[in-house]
């Protein structure tokens, strides 16, 4: 793809807590905008910091870093800067996430199993239109419009998948869940195991994000 050099200067925030994600996207953007000024976090608490601090336009952020999940503080950045533009990129399934930190105030979501072109394409979209809306996206966003419920994740479940997933998020263990449902520890195990296949996880931290996001919906 023959990149559409822009002499303009546009300030923008990388936020990851891997150096070379950060480093990759700022090589990317210099050849797009070479006039570009890029201000760099590896600490999701210092992002809204840097976004009052600095004149930041766009502002491309990880979904999860140590201290905490990015989508908590869309409306702090928002509310900071109401015209910043934000870009999450993030290597959690787009499918299961996009739409929540979309609905929550970014203005685009973009896999970081992406191609080279379409991270090229993401940040122009970003700049030009104020958003990036992948053909993923685009088709939640139609399936929400059309039917909230049919985004949700967790009607993959079964009820009694449903039940143990949210004690796992009350922070029960398996052997608590087993004694309080009167089954055995190894059939919660079985269980534990269908939820995260259902909903390709593979830890209690993004089944409790996802609890947390989607049980109302």
């Amino acid at each position: 793809m023959e990149l559409p050099i822009e002499n303009r200067e546009i300030t923008f925030l990388l936020a990851d807590d891997h150096s070379i994600v950060r480093h990759g996207m700022a090589l990317t953007i210099n050849e797009i905008f070479p006039n570009s000024i890029i201000h760099q976090t590896s600490s999701l608490l210092q992002v809204v910091e840097e976004v009052k601090s600095k004149e930041i336009e766009i502002a491309i952020i990880d979904a999860h870093f140590p201290d905490g999940n990015s989508i908590h503080i869309l409306s702090d950045i928002k509310n900071a800067k109401p015209d910043i533009k934000i870009l999450i990129f993030s290597g959690l399934e787009e499918q299961l996430h996009a739409l929540k930190f979309i609905n929550a105030g970014a203005n685009g979501y973009l896999s970081k199993l992406s191609e080279e072109e379409d991270v090229q394409k993401a940040i122009i979209s970003i700049v030009n239109k104020g958003e990036y809306i992948s053909a993923v996206s685009q088709n939640l966003l139609v399936q929400f419009a059309n039917n909230p419920n049919s985004v949700n994740p967790l009607h993959s479940l079964t009820k009694r998948e449903l039940q143990i997933a949210e004690m796992y998020a009350d922070g029960y263990g398996n052997l608590e869940i087993a004694n309080n449902l009167d089954i055995k520890q190894n059939t919660v195990s079985t269980i534990k195991k269908n939820i995260f296949d259902k909903l390709k996880i593979e830890n209690l931290v993004e089944l409790i994000d996802i609890i947390k996001t989607h049980h109302k919906i």
